[in-house]
């Protein structure tokens, strides 16, 4: 569901980046998708011209061209994909999402209603998948045919993998290395047993 996106389609290794620009949010996982792509090849922020702006103004920017490199997540990212544009790079094995001890311990109420929802909201999915499409392509203001491509470009589990765990110590990696945390962190210390 993150990718980055460009109407060059020579842009195909992170090395092919080198002094492009590239438009995105600075501080999100479209941010951390580029950073963890160009240390593929060693490289940094440094050996590109990166841009901090919003989704929608860095798909203006790829649409007018003004930018070389776009990044882009959910409705952005499709409709890029549907207008040809040649998908660089996406998420797959690159990012991840966590919270703080701090909240977990402060507010387990909200934490077991959280994790309610998300049970409830994926066995609603699971058994009610055409009506999930329908409200989503409503919400999104998409067709459900869009929607159902989509579908397959999120995990929705919310168990914990060794994968799911190996892309949490990326991320922390990457806020260490960005200087967004100030302590290296082993992401097993996490994890509740």
């Amino acid at each position: 569901a993150f990718c980055m996106y460009s109407k060059d389609e020579t842009l195909t290794t992170p090395e092919s980046l080198k002094g492009k620009t590239i438009a995105g949010p600075t501080g999100t996982n479209l941010h951390e998708l580029l950073v963890s792509y160009l240390a593929q090849a060693d490289m940094t922020l440094d050996d590109v011209n990166y841009v901090n702006m919003t989704i929608p103004d860095a798909k203006a920017g790829l649409d007018g061209g003004s930018v070389d490199v776009a990044l882009l997540a959910g409705a952005t990212a499709y409709n890029a994909e549907q207008q040809g544009y040649h998908l660089v790079a996406d998420g797959e094995g690159l990012i991840a999402v966590a919270t703080t001890q701090k909240f977990y311990d402060e507010h387990p109420d909200v934490i077991e209603k959280l994790n309610a929802a998300q049970d409830e909201i994926a066995s609603y999915m699971a058994d009610s998948q055409d009506e999930t499409m329908e409200t989503v392509a409503a919400a999104l203001d998409l067709d459900v045919d869009a929607v159902k491509e989509m579908y397959g470009y999120y995990d929705f589990s919310t168990e914990i993998t060794d994968a799911d765990k190996e892309g949490f110590q990326k991320t922390a990696d990457f806020m260490y290395e960005s200087g967004m945390i100030e302590n290296e962190l082993d992401v097993n210390t996490l994890f509740i047993q």
